[in-house]
């Protein structure tokens, strides 16, 4: 009798997003004339920029002679984007990473889960608490996580690092032995970001475990703070214990594009081994690469009408930001988060929990936010709100939203 892997058996329910769509859906079905406006997953909403769309019209005209056809490409990227990325994400801001280390992906989705399969299973695992649902399910999947408790809402052989009002959203490190460290500046869901002088903290207390700490800053580009460091290769020894995970999803529009990257480090070993060559080894065996056209979009983000272009997109998004933020404050929320980073984090009224909260904005609203309690318990009396969407409804949400306050 074939065998199945039992850990799927022990994920509860279904994915946070999937879940909302299904509260969404059954909406959409009773109300129908209604308008509805989203301000729940952080897909985006503007188009493309014009130098990545004259980039890509570039490349499939090349695809289409003799001379410019490309059938399979480099697993781990083509060159020129990642010597793109070498020089202006990580060069330009101090940090000493070289093309051979920068892995092309198609999301960093994609990645923060696949990791997992260079690291033993043995592993402590230490996330936040709340935390971006895929770096604990992924785990769960792969028989890391131990059990999960319905009571408590959480995995019995995690190590959770709350992240609340009281710590600014920024944990410490744990006291308890970890392995792996999840780690997300700015943070989804809260929106917080992590100090200079914080990151050197998890770099040092990684250093001095042989732990690793799986950094998450997809949303960098949010970043408006010049203190605030965009990398966790801006910090001394992270070369020795971080691995960076970024896409240009939320950068530069490319959710439907899907193209992002991993970034390994030639200093970090475990084991007696290099995790650069282990995770070569891993894309080259399971990955078959972006497409040629889509990395020249991406590389067209690094010209110069392609930064000026993409800044005023994320302009713009951060406008977003700050009208749901001062919306919501102004009603006499607590919010946080919105200042460098596109998600803003609203403790709801009257200590209402987050899916009762999430539901009568749903219904009385017709605003689409996403319960805090889907990201872990200490997400529980909280809502996360997106600046992704279109400016106009953007005002209209918060104005729906004060009116129901």
């Amino acid at each position: 009798m074939t065998k199945i892997n039992e850990n799927y058996r022990k994920l509860p329910g279904s994915y946070l997003f999937t879940e909302i769509a299904r509260h969404v859906t059954a909406y959409g079905q009773k109300n129908p004339d209604k308008r509805l406006i989203r301000l729940g997953i952080g897909d985006v909403t503007r188009p493309l920029a014009p130098a990545v769309i004259s980039a890509m019209h570039a490349a499939v005209d090349e695809m289409g002679t003799m001379e410019g056809f490309r059938g399979y490409g480099p697993e781990q990227g083509y060159d020129f984007l990642r010597q793109a990325i070498a020089e202006y994400d990580y060069q330009a801001r101090g940090a000493e990473i070289a093309p051979d280390e920068i892995f092309i992906s198609d999301g960093a989705k994609s990645d923060c889960g696949n990791i997992g399969d260079i690291f033993g299973v043995d592993n402590v695992v230490a996330v936040c608490d709340p935390v971006y649902p895929v770096y604990v399910d992924t785990n769960a999947m792969a028989g890391r996580a131990g059990e999960y408790s319905e009571a408590v809402g959480r995995w019995s052989n995690l190590v959770y690092m709350p992240c609340t009002a009281e710590n600014g959203f920024a944990p410490a490190p744990p006291e308890s032995k970890v392995d792996l460290i999840y780690l997300c500046f700015p943070n989804n869901p809260t929106g917080a970001v992590a100090t200079r002088e914080q990151l050197q903290a998890w770099v040092d207390y990684a250093e001095s475990r042989g732990a690793v700490i799986l950094f998450d800053s997809a949303y960098e580009a949010f970043i408006s703070d010049p203190s605030i460091p965009h990398s966790i290769f801006e910090i001394e020894g992270a070369r020795r214990c971080a691995i960076e995970f970024r896409s240009f999803s939320k950068t530069a529009g490319f959710t439907g594009n899907r193209c992002a990257y991993t970034v390994v480090p030639r200093d970090l070993e475990r084991g007696g081994a290099s995790l650069n060559t282990l995770w070569n080894r891993r894309q080259t065996t399971k990955f078959n690469g972006v497409p040629y056209v889509v990395q020249r979009g991406a590389q067209a983000v690094y010209s110069d009408a392609g930064r000026a272009q993409v800044r005023e997109t994320i302009a713009f998004y951060q406008n977003n930001a700050r009208v749901i933020q001062a919306g919501l404050a102004g009603a006499g929320l607590t919010v946080s988060g919105g200042e460098n980073s596109p998600y803003v984090w609203a403790k709801t009224p009257h200590g209402m929990g987050s899916w009762a909260f999430f539901d009568l904005l749903l219904q009385q609203a017709g605003v689409v936010t996403t319960p805090g309690a889907g990201f872990g318990p200490s997400g529980e009396g909280y809502i996360r709100l997106s600046a992704f969407g279109g400016a106009e409804d953007t005002a209209e949400a918060v104005e729906r939203i004060r009116a129901v306050l």
